[in-house]
């Protein structure tokens, strides 16, 4: 049997600046490519991306072999899919648009056991996962471990952003700048590297904090990242799988013709 897993809100409370692998194309080999790279996270999307149940179970199951958390991102209000994610062994739940009090009480009461939410017993992979085999203490542990994080990416979810971090069960907040910048500009630009979007950052990021919470964000490639890590996010991701996997082939393609290599 492999090590457990380690706590993903201990990783990110004690060491920051943690980097997530985002993972859109539903392959286990892919997710434990990017595992084996060194992100810290893994993020197996079912919003944009192409993963289900099944796909998402065996992603989690490669990275657990690797030791590495794994985050599943729900599609929009699929709450009784952030139960099942977390009861095959994801340490934690991304869920879109997430804009008012009412979404963050329906979230949480998905995602965390009594008297917190209203999650249902059922978690035989998630207690091989975590080392927490017998049931009484995964049923202690449960809630502090596994990670509960709304998406803030509209102007209500910005409004809203100190009510919702005081909902119980919530632990986190992920930005999508993308969406946070087509919202801030009332649908004219799409610009989430913008000053706007910057400015709307750096706020987010300071509410979260003041609550106690862990902020958390999407970025498109490593220098936004960094960016991201240094306005005091704890977790940036670095484009996703399909973006990194399509720029190596160009930089390849490039030196191979005898170019250089598109950087």
């Amino acid at each position: 049997m492999t090590a457990p897993v380690p706590s993903l809100p201990d990783l990110l409370r004690s060491q920051g600046g943690c980097l997530l692998g985002w993972s859109c194309l539903a392959d286990v080999a892919l997710a434990g490519l990017m595992a084996r790279a060194g992100f810290d996270v893994v993020l197996l999307d079912q919003q944009h991306g192409t993963y289900d149940v099944a796909t998402c179970t065996a992603g989690l199951t490669e990275l657990a072999l690797w030791g590495k958390p794994g985050l599943v991102r729900i599609a929009v209000g699929d709450f009784a899919m952030a139960s099942k994610m977390l009861d095959g062994g994801a340490a934690g739940i991304v869920a879109p648009m997430i804009n008012t009090v009412e979404d963050a009480r329906a979230l949480a009461a998905a995602t965390k056991f009594p008297p917190v939410g209203q999650r249902s017993w059922g978690p035989d992979r998630s207690m091989w996962f975590t080392g927490l085999t017998d049931p009484q203490d995964y049923l202690t542990q449960a809630n502090a471990r596994t990670m509960t994080i709304a998406m803030c990416e509209t102007r209500e979810a910005i409004a809203n952003l100190p009510e919702i971090l005081r909902v119980p069960g919530i632990d986190g907040i992920l930005v999508g700048p993308g969406d946070l910048s087509i919202a801030l500009s009332n649908g004219a630009a799409f610009d989430p590297n913008g000053s706007a979007v910057t400015e709307a950052l750096r706020e987010i990021v300071r509410v979260t904090l003041a609550a106690g919470k862990i902020p958390c964000a999407f970025a498109a490639g490593p220098a936004r990242a960094r960016e991201m890590l240094a306005m005091g996010f704890k977790l940036a991701s670095i484009g996703y799988d399909g973006l990194l996997v399509a720029e190596a082939f160009t930089r390849a393609l490039a030196e191979a013709r005898g170019g250089d290599p598109v950087g």
